[in-house]
This record gives C-alpha cells, structure tokens and sequence, in this order.
C-alpha cells in the first residue's frame, strides 16, 4: 500500500483549499449533468457560444480597410505610415462606398466568409446612449466611465453595461435565466477565471489545454483516485463532526469525481480530423472541439466557452505585431470552425470576439494607441454571414466622428451587438433588456446578425 508522508498531506490539503472553481467548488448538482440525470429546463436544442477575448484593444479598423474612392484617401492620409496595403477585396451583401478590404493576414478566413459562415459588426463600441461628436463635446450624454482603460472596458465588455456595482458577466447571467447554470459543464473556460463567466451561482469550469485534467495533488506521486479519496477521508475525519468540515469533505469529494467524470469522456472522445495549428489560441480552440464533442454525454443544453488571445495592446511594433496576430486569429477560427462542421455542429455553435476598445488611427510613429470604436467577428452556420453588419467607419482624422488623436465614437453600442446573439441563444426580449439595461436608448435589434 502506498504511504504518504506529513508534508505532502499539508501539500495536499494546501492544494485542494486553492484548487478554485476548477477543482474546489463544484456541487453535487454538477455531478448529475455528467450522469444525464439533470434536466432543469425546457430547452428542447443545443446551442453553444465560443467567446474569443482579445486581450489589449484590437486596432480592428486596420483589420477592414476601404480599398477605394474618398474613403481610401481618408484612411491613407490618417494612417500614415500603418496603412495595409494588399488588402483582399470582400464581395460584401451589403455595398459600402469605397468598399470592404480584409487585411491580408487574415486570408485564410475569405472561404468561410463567402460560404456565408462568417460575417463582421462594424463600428462598435461601449456606449450608453447614441453619442455625436457635440454631445461628447458638450457632456450632453452619459458617457462610459474610463474610456480607453484597459481593465474599465474590460470589464463592460465582459459584464455586458457598466460594472458600478455589477461583478457577474452576461455570459453567466444567460445561463442563470435560462436555468442552464447548475451543470458545470456549461461554463467552460480555457483561459482562467473571467468576469463574463462568473454569476451569482455559476462560475466557470478551468479545462486544461490538453482537454484532460489530472489529478495528481502530491509532489512525487501519481496516486489513483481511490487511494486520493481515502486520503481525503483520513484527513478530515475527527472525532467531532463539523458542519463546515463536512461540507468541505462532501464538496471536495464530488469535485474529484467530477474531474475524474470528465476526464473519461474526453478520453472517449471521437478523434478529428481537422488539424489545429500550435500557436496558443489554436490549442485552446482544439479542447473547446474536443469538448464540444461530447455534449450529447454532458447533458448541457446550453454551453458558453471562453478563450483569449493577448497582445493587442501595439503601441510600438505594430508593423511586425499585428500582421502576426491577425493571422494567429484567422487560422485559429479557420481550424475551429472546420472541426465544428466536421461535428455537425455548425448552427448550434457561435463565435464571436470581444476586445477592451479599438485603437487611434493616428500612428505614434511605431503603433496605435487607446481608441474607442472597432469591429467585431461572428462566426457559425446560424450567422447571417458573407456581410459586415452596422458600419464601415469614415477613418478620417478630424471627422466628424473623431473626439481628438484618431478615437472614433462608435456608431453601435456593445449592447446591440450582445442583444442578437443572446436572443439566438434562446433568452426571450423581455430578459435581454433586464441583462442589458442600456438597450433600450439604442435600436435594440437593428443588427441582423443571425439567418431568420
């Protein structure tokens, strides 16, 4: 029999008080979706969101680029020595004066946008009611507070209004209204704890890369589950009961189980196809497939996914950077979605990306700094695709859309972007506008981001 010594239990108990919500708060309503014993709505499909953070403020208005006219002029003479050249020309639905180039980086992504797989939502922003550049002069409007701060618009990004007191995202706040929270199978991130997973009673699942979690708690050692629970039972168990005690020991004792649980079916998982490339993003997106194809064991109706992508913040070296990032980006979605097809999982599965703002158009002669307004991606066979929906910014210097340095007002607020994708994710109008409360000062749903 295997023995243990003092130190590696202290270990071991240190560990598993850290494990977090990957390891330490899950509850015995989690273990019963991995058994299909949990049906706590009348959901009668499947749908999943992939989110995609893009850690640092995207300078997405070099992303799409007009290709000719006014607009072309425009764009060249404010952006100086960043302008992209060799854009590739994107057959739009809808026709945009001085037309829609996609950086050149992000070709391998022109199949799936003239499939119809992919649209983009231009001219984005946090806003909390309609804004022109004189009621941003005057202070005629309220504002987002701490524009073009990295970790304030983070955070209403990912918290879907402004924070004030708010600490639950709206990917988590869509799972609690819909009833789709208890499972843990339904709140999966690939890169750490985030405020758009977190909700009052859910909070989102740590998968490792790999898509399989060990449990190997003791340094040196690689002991079997059952040994590790008996552990456990050692530990804890004193002569006089504890409430508190024992509830650890229960909670401690399921969430093993449910790692173990899980790691089973990710082991069974069928074996794709589809290649995915190495770069970080790539890997995250393969475990997000690998998950995806074992839904139907997990009982999830509805799963949310979070992944992210850094290095967006180019202030210097965007000429090397952004190309690079562009592309990491595009082949990362190419790959994701290929495998999602292979699944048969297209119109159940969306993707989109979120980042904390976009950038100035002016160069500060190397990169770009904090901005306001950008673009977004969409990505799934529910898109209403091969489009750019909203607008294609006038990138002028000194415009009328400009609040000073190139930082453009947004034309659509991030609520308005959010709202279309929560009513395809089944939440009725009346709890989209309690989830998103400024809703109601803009057009809610003028942007038909979805196929009918």
């Amino acid at each position: 029999m295997t023995t243990y010594n003092d130190k590696s239990r202290r270990a071991f108990l240190s560990l598993c008080l850290k494990g977090g919500a990957s390891v330490a708060a899950l509850t015995s309503l989690q273990l019963h979706a991995l058994s299909n014993t949990l049906n706590s709505s009348s959901l009668n499909d499947y749908k999943a969101l992939v989110c995609i953070f893009l850690h640092g403020g995207s300078d997405s208005l070099n992303m799409l680029v007009p290709t000719s006219g006014q607009y072309r002029v425009n764009y060249e003479q404010s952006r100086q020595n960043l302008v992209v050249t060799d854009a590739i020309s994107l057959n739009t639905q809808t026709q945009f004066e001085g037309g829609v180039g996609l950086h050149p980086s992000m070709s391998s992504l022109t199949s799936l946008f003239d499939s119809g797989q992919l649209a983009f939502v231009g001219g984005v922003g946090t806003l909390i009611a309609p804004t022109t550049l004189t009621d941003y002069q005057n202070k005629s409007v309220n504002l987002p507070g701490h524009l073009f701060s990295h970790n304030d618009q983070q955070a209403t990004w990912m918290h879907g209004q402004e924070k004030i007191s708010l600490n639950t995202g709206w990917g988590a706040r869509m799972l609690e209204r819909l009833n789709q929270h208890s499972a843990f199978t339904s709140n999966i991130s690939l890169a750490g704890s985030n405020p758009w997973q977190t909700g009052v009673n859910t909070s989102p699942y740590a998968l490792n890369r790999s898509g399989v979690m060990k449990i190997n708690p003791l340094s040196g050692h690689q002991p079997q589950v059952d040994h590790i629970k008996s552990i456990i039972d050692r530990l804890l168990l004193t002569d006089t009961q504890s409430p508190i005690q024992d509830a650890y020991a229960n909670r401690l004792g399921r969430s093993i189980s449910n790692v173990q649980n899980m790691n089973e079916l990710l082991e069974q998982a069928p074996i794709l196809t589809t290649q995915f490339s190495e770069n970080d993003l790539s890997q995250q997106l393969a475990a997000v497939a690998k998950s995806l194809s074992i839904q139907a064991q997990t009982s999830s109706q509805r799963q949310i996914f979070f992944v992210s992508l850094g290095g967006f913040d180019t202030h210097d070296e965007q000429l090397n950077r952004q190309p690079a990032l562009l592309s990491t980006l595009a082949t990362a979605l190419s790959e994701f979605q290929s495998a999602v097809n292979e699944l048969s999982l297209q119109n159940n599965v969306t993707t989109f990306t979120m980042s904390d703002f976009g950038r100035t158009l002016t160069s500060n002669g190397d990169g770009t700094d904090h901005g306001w307004a950008g673009n977004q991606l969409l990505m799934g066979g529910a898109v209403n695709g091969q489009d750019v929906h909203g607008t294609m910014l006038d990138q002028k210097v000194g415009g009328p859309l400009d609040v000073g340095g190139g930082r453009l007002i947004p034309q659509h607020a991030n609520e308005q972007y959010f709202a279309p994708i929560a009513k395809w994710f089944g939440l009725p109008e009346s709890d989209i506008y309690d989830l998103f409360p400024n809703l109601r000062n803009f057009d809610a749903f003028n942007l038909p981001l979805f196929v009918s």
